[in-house]
């Protein structure tokens, strides 16, 4: 089955362009033009990816993505005409996957998206997270268990895609280890990952947001470095 892309920009032009791109990757696609109607189809459909334009009616970009984001994993790639480095920066603090500056190259755009699906699925690759073998991870309340991508709070069973997953469970693993992000990226998505640098931290924020803090353990920033997973005995 193809994957499919909501579209989702207020000129219909660009949509049209992207849907003639993307069908010809093999991609199945819908067109919506306004920020409300975006979140009603992603309520009522199955999408695996969604291309964004910032500046809409009714409700601009930034806004459909802090909505969407309160019930949705989906990736999102912002395609907007901003192309201040500001503006790429506030995409991803509202939790978009990627940013792309109009007019764009569409094998450009393209080519983002492949690299969003490639690391939107679990990884095999025995250096980053980990495979069957993997043991379950346990921290006072905080239970991470790759056998089947499983991130529990005491009995409760918290939502989170694969590369969240994966990342928890990179930094929980090596306790009280920092890490860059450059080096969590070459670890948990791939050496050859061309993307910027804040989707570490946007992955940091999704998880701090869903888990919060433990007793006995912490997901910490260390300020002008990167991460760690802190722990501190009972």
């Amino acid at each position: 089955m193809s994957q499919k892309i909501l579209i989702v920009d207020d000129d219909d032009n660009i949509c049209q362009l992207l849907t003639l791109y993307l069908v010809k990757e093999g991609y199945a696609t819908e067109i919506c033009h306004n920020g409300n109607d975006a979140l009603v189809r992603l309520k009522e459909n199955a999408f695996d990816l969604v291309l964004l334009d910032v500046m809409m009616p009714e409700m601009d970009g930034y806004e459909t993505l802090t909505e969407a984001r309160k019930f949705s994993d989906i990736p999102i790639i912002m395609v907007s005409a901003k192309g201040e480095p500001m503006d790429k920066i506030s995409g991803l603090d509202y939790g978009a996957d990627d940013y792309v500056t109009k007019p764009f190259e569409p094998q450009e755009l393209i080519s983002r998206i492949k690299a969003i699906f490639r690391r939107s699925q679990p990884t095999t690759r025995p250096a980053a997270t980990e495979t069957a073998e993997s043991p379950d991870l346990h921290y006072d309340d905080l239970y991470i268990g790759m056998r089947n991508y499983i991130v529990k709070i005491g009995d409760r069973i918290v939502d989170m895609p694969p590369k969240e997953i994966e990342l928890l469970y990179y930094l929980a693993s090596h306790p009280m280890q920092v890490f860059t992000r450059e080096q969590l990226l070459k670890k948990v998505w791939s050496n050859d990952y061309q993307g910027d640098e804040r989707t570490v931290d946007v992955h940091i924020k999704r998880i701090r947001e869903k888990l919060g803090s433990g007793k006995t353990w912490k997901l910490n920033t260390v300020w002008g470095v990167g991460y760690k997973f802190e722990t501190e005995l009972p």
